[in-house]
């Protein structure tokens, strides 16, 4: 309890019980996650499920209209699927992808940035070139082009099999110089302080150093970033998969759903499109509003 009271006193849990804004951002966002990690039991339908799919039932407006059904809350796409269902399920695979890069591209910058800042000379000026490449292009630009290079290499049969997982690459390639630049511009500071030093003097190991002393004092920055992130890699999944070149078909995420309800949007079948794209919204508003709070709560010049 006494852990939990500390926590509940510290300057982070104070900001937030005065932030109105980040108390709506956080349980909307914990309301969407909940939800899609818990699809199969909060979704009415298994949209994904063939065998509880009625083509009878294709292209049916919300329930609220006259020739709605209750059953159907936000309505049935072409195929006679669950909007409100398919959102649920393409959020998960969203949230998915959007995670597992942020987790990629954090490992991969914080690792590179300590490096550099750390080791400092021609391998610091190698990485920070690199940094500097990466940054002149867009990083959907990178997104496609890594996207493009694994389709190209490998055989068309195993597309499907791999799309998440080159997804997953692609979008954490084109988002760890963030992350690489902020750690490093930190360990250049920390590494001149004078616990470093004295670590140094007794003899404990540059790897060492780095991971137990430099490493823990360069974290705040990277929680902040990846919090924010987390809504860019999102965004970026569903920009992918609005192109086609994000997940199959099969497994749908929010983006796919969005390009396929563009294509009925001009026909009156508004639903099938914009109900995804406000649930894509909703999701990214709340991440990144909590970024900014984090942000805000993190920084000692504001307390």
């Amino acid at each position: 309890m006494s852990s939990l009271a500390r926590l509940w006193d510290s300057d982070v849990a104070y900001s937030f019980r005065r932030s109105p804004v980040a108390i709506v951002a956080f349980l909307v966002a914990m309301l969407l996650i909940f939800s899609a990690t818990c699809a199969e039991w909060v979704a009415p339908h298994n949209p994904f499920d063939l065998a509880t799919i009625n083509l009878l039932d294709a292209s049916k407006p919300p329930a609220w209209e006259a020739e709605g059904e209750r059953r159907f809350v936000f309505g049935t796409d072409d195929q006679g699927r669950d909007v409100y269902s398919a959102i649920l399920y393409g959020m998960r695979i969203s949230l998915a992808i959007g995670v597992a890069s942020v987790i990629l591209s954090v490992v991969l910058g914080v690792g590179l940035g300590l490096l550099s800042g750390y080791v400092g000379g021609r391998l610091d000026a190698f990485i920070m070139r690199v940094c500097d490449v990466m940054l002149s292009f867009p990083a959907i630009l990178v997104a496609l082009l890594i996207d493009g290079v694994f389709r190209a290499a490998l055989p068309r049969e195993a597309h499907d099999e791999v799309a998440f997982f080159v997804l997953i690459l692609a979008i954490a390639l084109s988002g760890w110089v963030q992350y690489a630049r902020t750690v490093r511009g930190s360990t250049l500071v920390e590494k001149n302080r004078e616990y470093v030093q004295a670590a140094r003097v007794i003899g404990v190991s540059p790897l060492a150093i780095m991971g137990r002393h430099v490493l823990p004092n360069v974290l705040g920055p990277v929680l902040v970033l990846a919090t924010v992130h987390i809504a860019t890699a999102i965004i970026t999944e569903a920009t992918l998969s609005f192109l086609g070149v994000g997940v199959p078909p099969t497994t749908p995420s929010l983006g796919t759903l969005i390009r396929i309800g563009n294509e009925f949007l001009f026909s009156g079948e508004w639903w099938i499109t914009i109900f995804p794209g406000a649930a894509l919204v909703l999701l990214v508003l709340s991440v990144n509003l909590l970024g900014d709070w984090l942000r805000d709560a993190l920084n000692p010049k504001l307390r």
